[in-house]
């Protein structure tokens, strides 16, 4: 049984104490964009809670399309990006182009594997989701 108290997905047995590959990369995800809110000093509860609500409606999203298990880490910072942008304004801002209005990086590619955040402005990538922190 998982933890929610919902019965094993196909292939888990009572007992299995194995995480599945959905939840590992769900995990995954959510560690990437927390490690960005940290870089950036805005790993508040609030936000940590918009985390947690991307990476819960993301679950039934992957659980339906397994084979895009490897796309779930860039599709949470796009939702948390959303939300923040909804909220609190734009995030993570551009630490590359110096002048002129601050503008947010977005996340390339939108439904692919190994997601970055780039400055569409500059044309430069700047970090692979989850290694904001070496960038500042």
């Amino acid at each position: 049984m998982h933890p929610h108290g919902d019965p094993g997905g196909p292939g888990e047995t009572p007992g299995d104490t194995s995480v599945s590959s959905l939840e590992q990369a769900l995990h995954a995800a959510r560690a990437l964009v927390l490690a960005d809110l940290v870089a950036h000093e805005v790993a508040e509860a609030e936000i940590v809670s918009l985390v947690e609500e991307a990476v819960a409606q993301r679950r039934w999203w992957v659980e339906q399309w397994p084979q895009g298990a490897g796309f779930v880490a860039g599709l949470v910072a796009q939702d948390v990006q959303d939300a923040l942008l909804d909220r609190y304004g734009r995030w993570p801002l551009c630490p590359v182009c110096g002048s002129g209005d601050p503008h947010a990086l977005e996340v390339e590619p939108e439904l692919g594997p190994d997601p970055h955040w780039v400055c569409h402005q500059s044309g430069v990538k700047v970090a692979a989701v989850g290694s904001l922190g070496g960038r500042l």
